[in-house]
C-alpha cells in the first residue's frame, strides 16, 4: 500500500493556511504595525512556526493590504507588519 498526495488538496490547505495567516495579521496590524515572532502567535492561529515562515515569505511578495518586512533573528526570526 503506498501513500500518495493530492497536489490540489496540498494547494487548497496551504491557501487555506495563508488566508488564515493573512486575516489574522489584518486583524492585528489595524491600528498599526506590530512585531511579532512565529512561534507566539503559533497556538493562536493553529499553524506550526515554520509553516509561518513559509506562509511570511509568500505574504510579503503577494498580500496588497500589509506590508511585510524580516524585521530580525534572535532566537527565531522577528516580522514586522502594517496595512499598506
Amino acid at each position: 500500500m503506498s501513500a500518495t498526495t493530492n497536489p490540489s488538496t496540498n494547494a487548497n490547505d496551504d491557501r487555506s493556511k495563508e488566508e488564515r495567516l493573512k486575516a489574522y495579521l489584518l486583524d492585528r496590524a489595524q491600528d498599526g504595525e506590530m512585531y511579532f515572532k512565529g512561534k507566539f502567535i503559533s497556538e493562536d492561529i493553529d499553524l506550526s512556526p515554520k509553516e509561518i515562515g513559509a506562509l511570511m515569505v509568500k505574504l510579503r511578495d503577494s498580500a496588497t493590504e500589509l506590508t511585510v518586512e524580516k524585521w530580525s533573528y534572535t532566537g527565531a526570526t522577528t516580522w514586522r507588519v502594517e496595512p499598506a
